[in-house]
């Protein structure tokens, strides 16, 4: 019996340009999210899945530390962007990784064109980023509902004692 051996996770994390040149061997439809994903739990597991779910491929843009820190506050991200891009690559619903540095992914969904574009539930279509991008490109924007009780502000603050 052949078996597929998985894709070794670094081989999914790809620069800007590889994942251009990778786009455009696609013979089936991109889907795209994002996000910060600093201590993978269920509710990002199901956001994947779903997304997966929409097209052939799935890429996931993962802001960069420095884009975390701008926007969730100095003491985040908990894991380093290579920590959680090898942890994303390594689902086998993820096809490849991007590492973006602005605090919104706009750049890249305008450069890699995606099909389609999803969001968790905290979203609505008309606040999805890039989307306007998809949706004149003919593609479409789907929100996947949120998954109750999981949230990395909430696992932090069990962590630290505070509840969760």
């Amino acid at each position: 019996m052949d078996v597929l051996s998985p894709r070794p996770p670094a081989d999914k994390v790809l620069a800007w340009d590889d994942a251009d040149a990778w786009r455009r061997t696609l013979p089936g439809p991109l889907v795209f999210t994002n996000g910060v994903f600093d201590l993978l739990h269920p509710g990002h597991v199901d956001v994947l899945f779903g997304a997966r779910a929409q097209g052939a491929y799935l890429l996931v843009g993962l802001n960069s530390d420095d884009s975390v820190r701008r926007l969730k506050g100095p003491g985040r991200p908990v894991r380093t962007e290579a920590e959680r891009a090898f942890v994303l690559a390594a689902l086998e619903c993820v096809d490849a990784v991007v590492i973006f540095p602005e605090d919104t992914p706009r750049a890249l969904v305008q450069r890699l064109q995606p099909d389609v574009i999803v969001k968790g539930g905290d979203y609505t279509a008309e606040h999805v980023v890039g989307a306007s991008d998809v949706l004149a490109r003919g593609g479409r924007v789907v929100i996947i509902p949120l998954t109750p009780g999981q949230s990395t502000t909430g696992i932090i603050n069990k962590l630290r004692g505070a509840g969760g």
